[in-house]
């Protein structure tokens, strides 16, 4: 009888990636069915960008790159660093990956140990614990709901820093909340961090290029310097250049690390694919004024369904600082039957009955840690939205 492994039976398949599967499923068959699981922009990938694939194919750019990125992809990378975020880096401290899973995976599965401790803010993106559980190490949780925004504090996480700890992980937008760190809240937490010099810091910034309101995005290298040489900063163009099937993340970091990435990298996939590496050069490297423009258009729709989900009784929906994600407390719906008289009793009951009564996806709070609650991603045209939060408005009215 075939048997996987102990590593294998650690982790759990994504659940988003499994509401995304059941979504495609229900359409195949015919059914419409509203995709509020899947985070990934409704934007296609800019013209310029595509291009610089095409040349790159008629130019023969097809064969292995070095393990972890082009020379020319990661110049772009440190040209961007600088840019954005005052941080420098040399080549040897950028590590270039087939996605930002990739570069979180590499990271983690190249440094943790059984008995080592991961420190992960809940509401939480469904991979980090289970990669965590894979290379052997434990997820600490540290629970911050609505009350507080879904942002930890400096104490809290004070309080759960051991000797065992290897990693703090802070993902700023977050998925699935939205929420995002200030720079004084990052240099509180930054200053927790400090005193633990055994202690690294993972920082998630995918969805930098994504808030609202006039927020200012920082990263923890930036507003704390001292952390500079224990910090991998990760970054991608999935989201803000809605690359997410050309697969490039990107980190940077101490060299050894890098180093011991790459190492990791020349056994798992060797190098991400070489088109789309000179699309990515061509995209860090290009106009960037683009970007405003989207940041506003989803502005416009988080908007919409907050408004709209905050007037449905039993919700509360947050005002998120960026991302394309709102993460609704609906605490207020638990325990309320059905119209067939099933008793709603958790989070994932919830979202299985909106999908079944009123054909929208969302994905359950229990993923992310932190419940009862659903994370509804609002990257599709405000019709879509529109329409799925009347239908949320109208199956959740129809609860007794």
């Amino acid at each position: 009888m075939a048997q996987t492994s102990a590593a294998l039976g650690r982790i759990q398949p994504s659940a988003t990636l499994a509401m995304t599967t059941r979504v495609l499923e229900l359409q195949r068959q015919g059914i419409q069915v509203i995709g509020l699981a899947a985070g990934e922009p409704d934007f296609d990938t800019p013209d310029f960008v595509k291009q610089a694939a095409i040349e790159a194919i008629n130019a023969g750019k097809t064969k292995y790159t070095n393990v972890d990125g082009t020379a020319e992809l990661k110049e772009a990378i440190a040209a961007k660093f600088k840019r954005d975020n005052s941080l420098v880096y040399e080549p040897s401290q950028i590590s270039v990956n087939v996605g930002g899973k990739h570069t979180l995976f590499n990271a983690l599965v190249a440094t943790v140990d059984p008995g080592d401790e991961v420190v992960i803010p809940a509401p939480y993106w469904v991979s980090y614990p289970d990669i965590v559980q894979f290379a052997g190490g434990t997820p600490v949780f540290v629970k911050a709901g609505a009350e507080q925004n879904y942002k930890i504090t400096a104490a809290q996480l004070d309080a759960v820093i051991t000797s065992k700890t290897k990693w703090v992980i802070l993902n700023s937008p977050s998925n699935p909340t939205g929420a995002a760190y200030s720079a004084a809240e990052l240099k509180a937490l930054g200053e927790v961090i400090e005193r633990h010099p055994h202690v690294f810091v993972m920082a998630d910034d995918m969805y930098e290029h994504i808030t609202y309101d006039g927020f200012q995005f920082a990263t923890i290298a930036e507003v704390g310097p001292s952390l500079y040489e224990r910090t991998l900063t990760v970054n991608g163009c999935s989201k803000a250049y809605s690359m997410t099937g050309w697969r490039i993340g990107f980190a940077g970091g101490p060299a050894w690390l890098i180093k011991a990435m790459a190492k990791l990298q020349s056994q798992s996939t060797s190098n991400p694919c070489s088109i789309a590496q000179a699309a990515a050069t061509a995209a860090l490297n290009g106009d960037q004024s683009f970007l405003k423009g989207r940041a506003e258009a989803f502005q416009k729709r988080r908007d919409l369904v907050v408004s709209m989900l905050n007037q449905v009784n039993g919700i509360s929906c947050p005002r998120p600082e960026g991302a394309f994600y709102v993460y609704p407390d609906v605490s207020g719906l638990i325990g309320k039957a059905t119209p067939s008289g099933h008793k709603i009793e958790n989070d994932e009951q919830l979202v299985t009955y909106m999908l079944d009564s009123a054909r929208v996806a969302a994905v359950h709070g229990g993923a992310f840690g932190v419940e009862p609650a659903f994370r509804v991603s609002y990257a599709t045209s405000e019709a879509a939205l529109t329409e799925a939060c009347e239908r949320i408005q109208t199956a959740c009215s129809a609860l007794r």
